[in-house]
C-alpha cells in the first residue's frame, strides 16, 4: 500500500513509539523506509557546528561525524531492522521541517511518520497547544502525502487493525481524509467508522438550544453523511455512520475509545482554505495530544487516489 515511507526522527526516546510503527508498517508493506534525522541549525546564521545530543558539546559537521551519527542511529534501531530489506538512513544539517519535506518530495514518499513532539516530558491532556511539536505542525501543513502522528505507544501498529475512525466536518479537506481512510480500510479489511461531531452552539443570548433543536441538527448531519459519503463506498460494506453532539475533539476521542479505534484519520485543517495557508486545526491538534492510537493527518489529495487502494469500479 505504501511503496515509500519516511520516518522523521530525532533518534531519541521520544521517537521510539513512532519508530516501532514506521518499521513494522514498512515490513508489512515491503516498503522502502527512509530514516531521516536532521541536525537543527543552531543559529540564524548557518555554521559548521552542531551540538552533540549526548555530550552537549559542539561538534564539527563533516562526513566522518555524519557517518558516526548514521551508525548510532542504526544501532538505536537495531532490534527493529531485522526483516526490513530496503532501508536508508540519512543525517543532514538544516531546518528540520524544510529538510523533511525536501526529502519527502525528492523521494516521492507515500507516507511520513513522526512523533507529536520532541520533548521528554509527557504529552498529556494539560499540555498547552503550542507544545505540539512545531516541526510536526509545519510538516503536516506542507506535506503532499499523509502524515501519521504517533504520540503514544501503539499496540496494533497497523498489523492487526480492526477499526478505523474517520472524523469529518463535511469540508473538502475532510473529503480527502475520508477517501484515504476508505482506501486503508479496504486494503486492510477493517471496519470503517464514519463519524461527525456536531457542535451545540449557544444563541446570541447565551442560551443553549433545546433538545428538539439538537435532534434536528443531528438528523440533518446524518442525512448529509448518507448523501455525501455512502454512495462513494462502492462495494465496501464494512462501515457504520455515527453523529454525536458536543465539543468535536472530545466526542471524537470518546467515540474512538469506546470503539477501540486503531487509527483516527482527520483532515489537517477543517476549513476550505488553501492548504499552504492553513494551520494545524484546533480539533486535530487536541486529538493528537490526547489520542491513545495513531492519528493520520491528510492535507493534500495528491496521495489519495481512488486506485489502486479503493473498491473497484468506484468513480
Amino acid at each position: 500500500m505504501f511503496d515509500k515511507i519516511l520516518f522523521a526522527t530525532t533518534a531519541s526516546p521520544t521517537c521510539d513509539d513512532a519508530a516501532k510503527v514506521a518499521f513494522e508498517l514498512s515490513k508489512k508493506n515491503k516498503s522502502k523506509l527512509f530514516v531521516h534525522h536532521v541536525f537543527a541549525v543552531p543559529t540564524r546564521s548557518f555554521g559548521p557546528f552542531v551540538k552533540d545530543v549526548r555530550t552537549g558539546e559542539e561538534e564539527t559537521v563533516d562526513e566522518n561525524y555524519l557517518a558516526l551519527v548514521r551508525e548510532e542511529i542504526k544501532g538505536t534501531y537495531e532490534k527493529l531492522i531485522p526483516g526490513l530489506d530496503n532501508l536508508s538512513i540519512e543525517a543532514v544539517v538544516g531546518n528540520p521541517p524544510r529538510e523533511i519535506l525536501r526529502k519527502a518530495r525528492e523521494e516521492k514518499v507515500d507516507l511520513i511518520i513522526m512523533g507529536a513532539h520532541t520533548r521528554d516530558e509527557d504529552v498529556g491532556a494539560t499540555r498547552h497547544r503550542a507544545i505540539a511539536g512545531s516541526t510536526m505542525q509545519k510538516v503536516a501543513k506542507a506535506a503532499r502525502c499523509p502524515v501519521l502522528i504517533i504520540s503514544r505507544p501503539c499496540v496494533t501498529c497497523w498489523s492487526y487493525f480492526a477499526n478505523i475512525v474517520v472524523a469529518t466536518d463535511f469540508s473538502k479537506p475532510a473529503d480527502h481524509a475520508f477517501q484515504f481512510a476508505l482506501n486503508v480500510a479496504t486494503e486492510l479489511g477493517c471496519k470503517l467508522h464514519l463519524f461527525h461531531a456536531t457542535e451545540v452552539d449557544k444563541d446570541s443570548a447565551g442560551l443553549a438550544p433545546g433538545q428538539c433543536a439538537i435532534e434536528c441538527k443531528i438528523d440533518a448531519a446524518k442525512k448529509k453523511m448518507e448523501e455525501k459519503y455512502v454512495p462513494k463506498m462502492g462495494d465496501f460494506d464494512n462501515f457504520v455512520t455515527e453523529v454525536w453532539e458536543g465539543i468535536p475533539y472530545v466526542e471524537i476521542l470518546k467515540y474512538a475509545r469506546e470503539h477501540k479505534a486503531d487509527l483516527i484519520v482527520m483532515a489537517h485543517h477543517a476549513r476550505d482554505v488553501n492548504p499552504e495557508e492553513s494551520s494545524l486545526g484546533g480539533t486535530i491538534e487536541q486529538v493528537v495530544l490526547r489520542s491513545s492510537c495513531p492519528v493520520l493527518s491528510v492535507n493534500h489529495p495528491d496521495k489519495v487516489a481512488v486506485e489502486p487502494y479503493g473498491p473497484k469500479g468506484r468513480a
